[in-house]
């Protein structure tokens, strides 16, 4: 190897270059590669470079936990938390309530009725601990559950005064809800049909008044203020979990959802002293209801009015006053909405089923009722009665006549 190094140089002559090719120029131009040792060598190496003052890196931030009792566990929100905004959200957006069927329940007894109901709780936010020994254990394991300051809830709360409790229920399925024995065995063949009611005050106490009157269910039709909106909740106090409710109904789905031989009756404020009249309604209130097993009434142009828009023939009913006999077996009542009163659709209906209408004498001069009083009055009269129907049929059981 000596000797071939010794003939190489006695082949240059003095002063001239070594011939490189342009692979050993490149090779010369490249940065050295530095090879790294595996990774907990590295750790290691670096824990022995670093300084004994140098405190070590914080570690990785973690959801704090803590137990409320033998398996219960909560965690508590960080600020900032993206969580808590979607409250409001979930509470002021129908859009949003009905896209990903979540609702937002507040205050410990709405929440201790909706899961004694069977309704499927996601998230709890609770302000203290305590508020947790008032709610099924075993509904609550099955939750995320969230300790947040009260100030927080305060801030995302309408009530004057708040409890500090607030879920996010996954919407509730009438068909699959445990309604309480006693509401059940109270339950009378008495069904309320909701005609474009849009106030969310009125909505709410109409369902609490349906479900102290004991009815069998209760359908809202399209138009109506959607049941689940907070207002309507707070009004309805527990009604929802009571009774089965029915949302967002045609008027062509509606009959089949009314029990057979039913009779459908209307609230209304006509003189039952006065001649009785066909009156007409814009085509915009929509199409004639039918009911099972009847015929649709036609709907026949009469006059135009002062938009061009053809009148809709609406069908006469018997008139009397809602404290007169008026209940059959099974019967339901319709209320109308606070603007426009009752629908043609609704007039069809309880012609078609050779229903009445119902009315609540006031002073001369008095427009109307508020449809919730209005509901209500009927509904208890209509209560009482059906008691006092069954409980003639069970003394003709007891003592026949012969």
């Amino acid at each position: 190897m000596a000797a071939l190094r010794t003939l190489g140089r006695s082949l240059l002559q003095p002063g001239q270059a070594v011939p490189v090719g342009r692979r050993g120029v490149r090779a010369l131009r490249r940065s050295p590669v530095r090879v790294l040792p595996p990774q907990k060598e590295r750790g290691q190496a670096a824990e022995a470079q670093r300084s004994p003052r140098e405190p070590p890196p914080p570690p990785p931030p973690a959801v704090e936990r803590s137990s409320a009792g033998p398996g219960l566990w909560y965690e508590k929100a960080a600020p900032g938390d993206r969580r808590l905004g979607k409250v409001v959200t979930i509470a002021k957006s129908k859009k949003f309530r009905d896209h990903h069927g979540k609702v937002l329940l507040e205050g410990q007894r709405l929440i201790k009725d909706a899961l004694e109901a069977g309704a499927v709780l996601q998230t709890l936010f609770f302000s203290t601990v305590g508020h947790l020994k008032e709610l099924p254990e075993a509904e609550l394991k099955r939750a995320n559950l969230v300790k947040v300051k009260f100030e927080d809830i305060k801030s995302w709360s309408d009530l004057v005064t708040p409890q500090g409790l607030i879920g996010i229920f996954s919407k509730p399925d009438h068909a699959k809800m445990s309604y309480p024995a006693a509401q059940l065995t109270s339950s009378l063949p008495l069904l309320l049909i909701c005609d474009n009611i849009r106030d969310p005050g009125n909505l709410g106490t109409i369902l609490r008044s349906a479900a102290g009157a004991g009815c069998e269910k209760v359908l809202l039709t399209k138009g109506c203020v959607d049941p689940w909106e907070p207002k309507v909740l707070r009004a309805g106090m527990g009604a929802h979990f009571r009774l089965p409710i029915v949302a967002s109904l045609d008027w062509e789905s509606l009959p089949r959802n009314l029990p057979a031989g039913v009779q459908v009756c209307v609230a209304d404020n006509k003189d039952p002293g006065a001649q009785a009249e066909t009156v007409s309604v814009p085509t915009g209130a929509g199409r004639a209801g039918s009911a099972p097993g009847k015929s649709r009434p036609k709907a026949a142009p009469e006059h135009e009015d002062e938009e061009g828009a053809a009148g809709v023939c609406i069908p006469e009913l018997p008139v009397q006053h809602y404290y007169e006999n008026w209940t059959q077996t099974p019967v339901a009542v319709v209320i109308g909405g606070e603007t426009h009163g009752l629908s043609a659709e609704a007039l069809h209906l309880a012609a078609s089923t050779g229903g009445k209408r119902l009315v609540i004498p006031v002073v001369p001069g008095v427009d109307s009722l508020n449809s919730a009083i209005a509901a209500a009055i009927v509904l208890f009269e209509g209560k009482r009665q059906l008691l006092r129907r069954h409980k003639r049929e069970d003394e003709r059981q007891k003592f026949p006549v012969v």
